[in-house]
């Protein structure tokens, strides 16, 4: 059998991709994955059949600070540590799912000689992806308009776990005590959670019950506990296609991993993407294009009101059929057997 290995990390965004992609590899790999002490650690350590290695992860700071000028000494012994556990697997292939942790793995891997494939979730590169970019062989896309950008780009789709996909709303312990008589707003902000979203549900709470369920995963890191009529409170779901079956309508962030997931389960959505004040504008970007192209309606933070809220997620549910109908438009890639064909393509024989 073939050794081959995943790497990324951070945020699950960066993690279950990859294991979407372990789904379509077949029994003639065996599959390892190299990552840091975070998130992926935990995510992968419940696989069956993944043997984890853990390197030390290095983030570089978008602002000045003097912490900075250590990263080339701990990048150095990344990359070493990746190359060791690297020689000892002797891989076919690596992939990449972004996130800093993959830089020194992919460093590594293209001074072994291995070849590589990554992956950008997003509709522009992250920092990370930009200098993988540099290293791998291919990078697949979940964006066409990204696939524009460079040579080595190629358009592949999001990947998508199949238990995301097949959820199924009747296993949540919660689904007997709904009111049948509401539709159901799932609350999504990420992994590990969205303060302002949050804090906008719980500040609504008594008027938005009176029209919807409301599922609210509000992430791990979350210590408030509400107790309201109609609404359900859950700090983190491994099943997610269980609650994204039992959604009517979803008010989310607009990491590129999700959204994708709410078009492919044709989701109408209401995307609150994160503000320039605390990331690239990557999500911005990702909910630009899906309002443009009609898959959801947005909501910057710095234009919110909790009238034109309100309005807005009403006016989602009220018009949910034209949001369905253009999700149902939309060809969706198998992504996940588009990235395994490149990574047959340039595996070592």
């Amino acid at each position: 059998m073939k050794n081959i290995v995943l790497t990324g990390g951070g945020t699950a965004g960066h993690v279950y991709p990859a294991l979407a992609v372990r789904e379509c590899l077949g029994d003639e790999y065996n599959v390892h994955f190299i990552g840091g002490k975070g998130m992926e650690k935990d995510i992968v350590e419940k696989e069956k059949d993944i043997k984890y290695y853990q390197i030390d992860a290095v983030k570089l700071q978008r602002k000045l600070t003097l912490s900075n000028l250590l990263i080339p000494f701990k990048l150095l012994k990344a990359i070493n540590q990746a190359k060791k556990i690297l020689k000892e697997i002797k891989p076919c292939a690596i992939f990449s799912k972004g996130g800093f942790v993959a830089v020194p793995v992919v460093i590594a891997g293209k001074l072994l000689k291995i070849p590589i494939v990554s992956h950008e979730s997003d509709l522009s590169l992250g920092l990370a992806n930009k200098i993988i970019l540099k290293f791998c062989t291919y990078m697949a896309t979940a964006f066409e308009l990204t696939s524009k950008q460079n040579g080595k780009c190629v358009f592949t789709g999001q990947p998508i776990r199949q238990k995301v996909l097949n959820g199924n709303k009747k296993h949540l312990e919660f689904y007997c005590k709904l009111d049948k008589s509401k539709p159901n707003l799932l609350v999504i902000g990420g992994s590990t959670g969205a303060k302002f979203i949050n804090e906008k549900i719980w500040a609504n709470l008594d008027k938005l019950t009176k029209f919807y369920n409301i599922i609210h995963i509000t992430g791990k890191q979350n210590k408030q506990e509400h107790i309201h009529k109609n609404y359900f409170e859950i700090k983190y779901a491994d099943n997610i296609g269980d609650y994204l079956d039992i959604a009517d309508i979803i008010l989310s962030r607009a990491g590129s991993g999700a959204i994708n997931e709410f078009l492919a389960l044709k989701k109408p959505m209401l995307l609150i993407p994160l503000s320039k004040k605390c990331s690239r504008g990557d999500q911005i970007e990702n909910a630009k294009l899906f309002a443009k192209l009609g898959y959801c309606d947005m909501l910057l933070e710095e234009d919110y009101d909790d009238n034109l809220f309100k309005i807005k997620l009403n006016n989602l549910y009220k018009n949910k059929e034209y949001y369905i109908k253009n999700m149902n438009n939309c060809k969706i890639e198998n992504a996940s057997q588009n990235i395994v064909e490149l990574i047959k393509k340039v595996e070592i024989k």
